[in-house]
């Protein structure tokens, strides 16, 4: 989550226990004709087998076409920036693992990214610095508090959280290595564009907004610090999250990003090495476990795949291995989820026998 404070709610996250096992992922792949790929000759000589087009295609389209006049759930209005973002925007891509897009609705809106950002920060500072720099000082466990909880900071002195909450998340921003504050926005924005596939930008009216809304978040900001979490500089740890979650993102470049992740770190279109590949696992366990507030634990009941939301409107979902989805619509629940990303992804999981838990007894 962001800045500000939500709507009235107050479930907690909670805290799910995800086996990703190679085993399940082979299995799902057996249990699923949709998801198996028939061999080839090039397969045969060690090559990935090429994705067959329609029923990725088949499934995008059904759910979209479902989903596209449904109209619940109303924009986050904190940031007022975002309230006057259109709600009809509504977009979904899905890429594979070889790099083939399957999409329909609006490509070409942007909307910003919020949270779905605190992801790729997390996989920035493990990049650097190992996984282990994140589980010591913020933790990765469900903080069982709201996404922006002073208490859950008190609690714990901002121990026992995950990077997927707001302290965590500004915490793990302010791990980010540099000498300046322009260089270490220009790494982490540089890092983004590496997963979208694209050179991203800020938009300022959004980085505005929520500059003038995130008194908060400052506060949250020299918590972590009173405890040690962020070494030095929290205001500007705060000020260089607000603008991440400010950057600019279509459904396909969200989509990029989570089949990155679902490639080990290899951004199937680009074909550059993002993030190193033993990484990803801890990624998504993190993901899995927080990745849509307060309602991550329902989410993983219903999907089984790891995701992150932003109240921007995009969620993003990962089925290791095999693909990478997003989907883009304003409009949000009471937990800042968007409604129609949430259907969409379900939906198309559901038809693509995607869920890695779903396994037929052999």
């Amino acid at each position: 989550m962001n800045t500000g404070i939500r709507g009235p709610h107050g479930r907690g996250q909670r805290a799910m226990i995800v086996v990703g096992t190679c085993a399940v992922f082979a299995a799902m792949v057996a249990a699923s004709p949709a998801l198996a790929a028939k061999s080839s000759t090039k397969a045969a000589k060690g090559a990935p087998a090429a994705a067959p087009a329609a029923p990725f295609q088949d499934a995008v389209n059904a759910a979209y076409a479902k989903f596209k006049d449904t109209h619940e759930g109303k924009n986050a209005d904190y940031i007022p920036a975002l309230a006057a973002v259109d709600p009809n925007i509504y977009g979904v891509a899905l890429i594979t693992t070889d790099g083939k897009v399957y999409s329909t609705g609006d490509l070409t809106s942007q909307v910003s990214i919020q949270s779905i950002s605190k992801v790729f920060t997390m996989a920035l500072v493990m990049q650097e610095q190992g996984p282990d720099a994140i589980a010591d000082n913020m933790g990765v466990d469900a903080t069982g508090q709201v996404f922006n909880s002073i208490v859950a900071v008190e609690q714990n002195r901002g121990k026992e959280m995950n990077a997927m909450v707001n302290p965590g998340a500004i915490a793990a921003t302010s791990m980010v290595s540099g000498a300046s504050r322009d260089e270490i926005w220009s790494k982490v924005l540089a890092w983004y564009g590496d997963f979208a596939g694209r050179p991203l930008t800020v938009l300022q009216d959004v980085f505005k907004s929520e500059s003038e809304t995130n008194q908060r978040n400052q506060a949250i900001a020299m918590l972590m610090y009173a405890y040690e979490r962020i070494k030095a500089n929290p205001l500007q740890a705060c000020d260089i999250y607000t603008e991440q979650c400010s950057v600019g993102v279509t459904a396909k470049d969200l989509a990029e990003m989570a089949a990155t992740l679902a490639n080990g770190g290899k951004n199937p279109v680009t074909g550059k090495q993002v993030m190193k590949t033993e990484n990803v696992p801890k990624v998504l366990a993190v993901m899995a476990t927080a990745g849509l507030y307060d309602d991550s634990g329902k989410w993983l009941f219903r999907t089984g795949l790891p995701a992150k939301s932003g109240v921007g409107g995009g969620i993003i979902a990962v089925c290791p291995g095999k693909f990478g989805i997003a989907v883009v619509s304003p409009p949000l629940d009471a937990a800042g989820n968007s409604v129609k990303a949430q259907n969409t992804i379900a939906e198309i999981t559901s038809t693509l026998g995607a869920n890695p838990y779903a396994v037929k007894p052999r």
